[in-house]
């Protein structure tokens, strides 16, 4: 065994039969007769097992008993051309050797079909399943895909800050970062608010919630910037839409305006779902069998369409309408209001059956740093609404007026105390220029069919749950 250099599993599927392999991996399942056992074996780099025949005669019972479903082995024998249906070729083995036993009492996935909740219970050993496995080979590509495609159109990709003192949303939903002793009582100012003049940066830090500021701080200098990282925001929201640790992905142009900043997001979204139709179609296809009979023409549909561009106050119109005609939402309908995901799915799925980008929110639930239209009342911002999910990305072209940025972070009482750096991108040859944020999970959402944003991640943190 020592003698022959290991082959992946999705290579050795592609290899024509007749020479000797090496194999590693875990067992997926055994079965057999008195004289032959047939082994799935599987090592991650694909959703298709290969199989392992095994002639019961060459084996001690002994070695064949530790080959349970979960073991760890190693195989050395010949390619052959296979028999049976589901694959082209297949492993006679001449060795096999246990590298990691797995008692079958004890192991958690030996239930053929599992619910996503108790998986969920046993998330550090759910990637071992045929599910996860194609999930996460789906998520690396993805990743990829997003760094190749701004590299190829010349942005740079900029590192903004994980630790931070400025709020980029005003939620004030943030986790505090802190190396004060919670378990003593903590020191006060003359003002009896906390004293953070001991604490390690000497001033009040949380996770960041968006890299944008910092971003912007890079498009104003570079040009065309993007940053790819996780962000953290302090929700207490326990649905399947949200989680308290997720990766966003943020563009930032010097120069857009909003159409620009709509045509670069739409461009985006098409090249990557493309991108996974392209390269990750056997996993997509083993989610669309299993789980999700539309996923693949879900996909395809939104390559091939041009995306809506409507106005928020002409969606409003339509919602109202539908309501008028007997359509049942749970939350109202009114300008104004900060849509819901009922709201964009019916815009998207039932209205117009296609994606959608709303532009023209009215301003007073939209962000501060958002570009005020003549009107007075709404900014130039722009959703990007899907089928299934609502809301995928979001972005508006920024303010570039220091008057009327300073104006509404007044209007909003927010402290400057930590924005006069942000402030100073306008005071010193401010520029138009744009951005958006697509949710790393929420793509995935999309791409892989799955209902539930905690199965998209390796290991979810949510409300009462910061496992491993």
């Amino acid at each position: 065994m020592e003698n022959i250099v290991r082959t992946k599993v999705k290579d050795l599927l592609k290899s024509e039969a007749g020479h000797d392999v090496l194999a590693k991996g875990w067992v997926r399942t055994k079965r057999g007769n008195k004289n032959v056992a047939f082994i799935a074996l599987n090592d991650g780099s694909t959703i298709n097992n290969i199989q392992i025949v095994v002639d019961k005669t060459q084996f001690e019972d002994c070695v064949l008993a530790k080959i349970t479903t979960g073991a760890c082995i190693g195989v050395c024998g010949s390619l052959v051309e296979s028999m049976g249906s589901g694959q082209a070729v297949e492993i006679q083995a001449k060795e096999i050797e246990i590298y990691g036993e797995c008692d079958p009492m004890r192991y958690p996935l030996q239930k053929k079909d599992t619910s996503f909740e108790y998986l969920r219970s046993v998330a550090h050993m759910r990637m071992r399943t045929n599910t996860f496995g194609a999930i996460l080979r789906i998520r690396n590509q993805m990743a990829f895909a997003i760094h190749e495609y701004f590299h190829s159109k010349g942005f740079v990709y900029l590192n903004t800050p994980l630790i931070t003192e400025s709020d980029c949303e005003g939620a004030g939903q943030m986790f505090q970062v802190t190396t004060l002793n919670l378990e003593e009582a903590l020191p006060r100012n003359k003002k009896g608010g906390i004293d953070y003049s001991s604490d390690f940066f000497g001033k009040q830090t949380s996770l960041t919630v968006s890299g944008q500021l910092e971003g912007e701080l890079g498009a104003t200098a570079l040009g065309e910037i993007y940053t790819f990282g996780p962000t953290f925001r302090a929700e207490n929201s326990n649905t399947p839409r949200h989680l308290a640790e997720f990766w966003m992905i943020e563009p930032e142009m010097a120069f857009y305006d909003i159409k620009d900043n709509m045509d670069l997001a739409e461009d985006f979204i098409k090249h990557l779902v493309e991108y996974a139709l392209k390269n990750c179609y056997d996993d997509i296809k083993f989610l669309n069998d299993k789980y999700d009979p539309e996923l693949i023409e879900r996909l395809q549909s939104v390559i091939g369409t041009e995306f809506v561009r409507l106005e928020y106050t002409e969606g409003i119109r339509i919602l109202e309408e539908a309501v008028k005609n007997g359509i049942k939402f749970e939350y109202p309908v009114y300008w104004g209001v900060d849509l819901q995901s009922e709201h964009e799915r019916y815009l998207v799925e039932q209205h117009f059956k296609k994606p959608v980008i709303l532009t023209g929110y009215p301003k007073e639930i939209k962000a501060f740093y958002m570009k005020q239209n003549e009107d007075g009342k709404t900014v130039r911002a722009m959703d990007i609404l899907f089928p299934k999910i609502g809301e995928i990305i979001g972005g508006s072209e920024r303010e570039a007026s220091l008057e009327k940025l300073e104006a509404r972070i007044n209007e909003l009482q927010m402290s400057r105390t930590n924005l006069e750096w942000y402030i100073d991108t306008r005071r010193f040859g401010s520029c138009p220029h744009s951005g958006f944020g697509l949710g790393f999970e929420r793509l995935l959402l999309f791409v892989t069919g799955m209902s539930n944003i905690r199965d998209v991640i390796p290991f979810p943190r949510t409300p009462k749950n910061a496992e491993f």
